[in-house]
C-alpha cells in the first residue's frame, strides 16, 4: 500500500441505485435494496448514477441500515463523500504529524461558536490558536481529472463560514479553511466558480485579508483502509 493508514473500517461493497432525498440513498447490498446515509449535502451528480460501484458502512440505529462512505473511482479505490470519515481521517492525520501546514498543532476543540456561525475547529499551535473550517472536495476536474474542487452546487452556509473567517483575520486572529480533496489522484485544489462565484469570490477576498487556505487529499481502499494520498495540494484560487 505505501500509504499512511489513517483509518480501518469494515465497509461492504454496494451498488448505488438512487439518491432518495437529501439524506439517504437506496443501494443494492447482497442483492438486498437498503436504504444509506447520505452525510453529504453537496449534489455529487458524478458519481450518484444507478448501478456505479460502492462502498457502504453497516450502522444501527435511525432510519438508515447503512452509511454511504464511498465510491468506486481511480483504480478501484474509493472517493469519499462521507463527511464523518473525511473528518476522523483528517483528525487522526493531524495526531500522526501527517499535516505539514499544521505541525505542531493539536485540536483544541470542535464545533467552535464564532459570531452567528460554528466553525469546525480551534487548533493549539505553536504560534497560537488558529480557527479553521473544514470543506468537502469531492468534485473532480481538470483535463487529467487532476483537481478536486468545491462547491458542486451553491452554499450560503460555506459563504457565511468564510466570512466569518475573513472577520476573525481582520480582528487580528489566525484563521484558516482547509479542504478534503477525498479521490485518488487528485493533485491539486481549485475553486468551482459554476458551482458558488460567490464562494470564489470569498475565497479570493479570504486569501488577500490573510486567511491560510490548504488542502490535502485521502482515498478509501477496497480493503476499507483510509489513507493520505497527498498530504499537501497545490490550491488555485
Amino acid at each position: 500500500m505505501g500509504k499512511p493508514i489513517l483509518l480501518k473500517l469494515k465497509t461492504l461493497p454496494c451498488t448505488f441505485i438512487e439518491r432518495f432525498n437529501r439524506f439517504v440513498a437506496l443501494v443494492d447490498v447482497n442483492g438486498e435494496i437498503k436504504r444509506a446515509l447520505i452525510t453529504n449535502t453537496g449534489r455529487l451528480e458524478e458519481f450518484m448514477i444507478p448501478g456505479r460501484r460502492a462502498f457502504c458502512l453497516p450502522k444501527t440505529g435511525g432510519k438508515t441500515d447503512f452509511v454511504l462512505v464511498a465510491f468506486e473511482d481511480l483504480g478501484g479505490k474509493g472517493a469519499v463523500i462521507d463527511t464523518r470519515t473525511q473528518a476522523k481521517a483528517f483528525e487522526r492525520a493531524v495526531e500522526l504529524g501527517l499535516v505539514p501546514w499544521l505541525s505542531g498543532c493539536r485540536i483544541k476543540r470542535k464545533e467552535v461558536t464564532v459570531g452567528k456561525s460554528r466553525l469546525d475547529y480551534l487548533f493549539d499551535c505553536p504560534g497560537g490558536e488558529v480557527y479553521a473550517e473544514m470543506k468537502s472536495a469531492v468534485l473532480r476536474g481538470g483535463k487529467r481529472g487532476e483537481y478536486a474542487m468545491y462547491p458542486d452546487c451553491p452554499s450560503t452556509r460555506g459563504q457565511k463560514h468564510i466570512r466569518e473567517l475573513i472577520s476573525l483575520r481582520k480582528a487580528g486572529r489566525r484563521a484558516m479553511i482547509f479542504f478534503i480533496g477525498a479521490m485518488p489522484g487528485v493533485e491539486k485544489f481549485r475553486a468551482y466558480e459554476r458551482g458558488d462565484p460567490e464562494i470564489v469570490r470569498l475565497l479570493m477576498e479570504a486569501r488577500k485579508a490573510g486567511v491560510e487556505i490548504h488542502a490535502l487529499s485521502i482515498s478509501l481502499f477496497p480493503g476499507g483502509e483510509v489513507v493520505v494520498e497527498k498530504p499537501e495540494l497545490e490550491i488555485e484560487v
